[in-house]
């Protein structure tokens, strides 16, 4: 669980009351162009870039398109929105959220301008997730691939003329998510079962996709994502099995002096370090390029220990 987020007063001018959150999907009526206009831009904005990137090659150059959560040197649990934020949500025609806690500035930001035009997604809802669960669900290969045909249809009913043109480029990602999947595919055949250690629950659903033992204690991670001490009892149980790990995976966007110290301490006894972050890095890439890269990386850390083994 990642820890709250919490607003600042640039948007609480937009904040008049707090209602219930919307839907996972709720359905809208499409946008109209005025009278003698062209085609009209559909305006959508994602919580993170990392759904946003999904969204932008779904839509083409039919959207304008607002990632709001980009920056490199930001840890995304610790966000404030800005004004600006709640003015590009109130006349969005499609927002998409992550959900489960995630970033519940946004929920508010909806909830103090309701639009009954506006069609929103929350992934967490779409996937039957509540607040509690593991909010990380774009490191989920099989979660991304039910957002993204989500979205393809959620965009098609928001504008049906250009569905043929969602479609095409829906089958276009899908390809493109496949190389960084079939890697991923490629180590479970290769290195299933190897021991791992993570700082984060941020790795959790990578490792199990990758059929990867993470044996890092559950406390420890959930608490150092949320922004707490973990319990004394859970460092020692860290420190202990991290001797047995064969790599160790940490969140580059969220270091504390305890990750910090865990990552010397691996570096030390010659265990390979990988880090990862929440967000799309550098922002411009493609969220299969970042991921990918991602992958890569573990790839190769993982070669590195079983190559050791191996007395190679």
């Amino acid at each position: 669980m990642s820890r709250p987020r919490v607003m600042g007063g640039g948007a609480a001018v937009f904040l008049i009351a707090i209602a219930l959150f919307p839907a996972a999907c709720r359905r809208a009526a499409p946008p109209r162009a005025a009278a003698g206009a062209g085609p009209r831009m559909l305006r959508i904005v994602a919580a993170e870039n990392f759904w946003g990137s999904l969204v932008s090659q779904l839509a083409g150059p039919r959207a304008r398109l607002t990632s709001v959560i980009t920056d490199p040197n930001a840890d995304p649990h610790e966000y404030q929105s800005s004004a600006a934020t709640a003015r590009a949500v109130a006349d969005a025609d499609y927002v998409i959220v992550n959900g489960a806690g995630y970033d519940s500035w946004c929920s508010r930001l909806l909830a103090a301008s309701p639009a009954p035009r506006r069609m929103v997604l929350n992934v967490a809802e779409f996937l039957g997730k509540k607040p509690g669960d593991n909010p990380h669900f774009w490191y989920n290969p099989a979660y991304v691939n039910q957002v993204a045909a989500r979205v393809e249809h959620d965009l098609a009913a928001l504008d049906p003329p250009d569905a043929a043109s969602f479609q095409k480029r829906y089958r276009a990602l899908q390809t493109a998510l496949g190389q960084y999947q079939q890697r991923i595919a490629a180590i479970r055949r290769r290195f299933g079962g190897m021991k791992v250690a993570a700082t984060e629950d941020i790795f959790t659903y990578l490792a199990r996709a990758a059929g990867l033992d993470l044996i890092s204690p559950p406390v420890f991670m959930e608490a150092v994502g949320a922004g707490n001490e973990p319990p004394a009892q859970s460092i020692v149980q860290f420190e202990e099995q991290l001797k047995r790990a064969s790599v160790l995976v940490y969140n580059k966007q969220t270091v504390t002096p305890l990750t910090g110290q865990m990552k010397n301490r691996a570096q030390a006894d010659g265990i390979p370090v990988v880090g990862i972050t929440e967000t799309v890095q550098p922002p411009d890439a493609s969220f299969e390029d970042w991921m990918d890269s991602q992958i890569v990386a573990l790839q190769v850390a993982l070669e590195k220990t079983a190559g050791k083994r191996l007395g190679k």
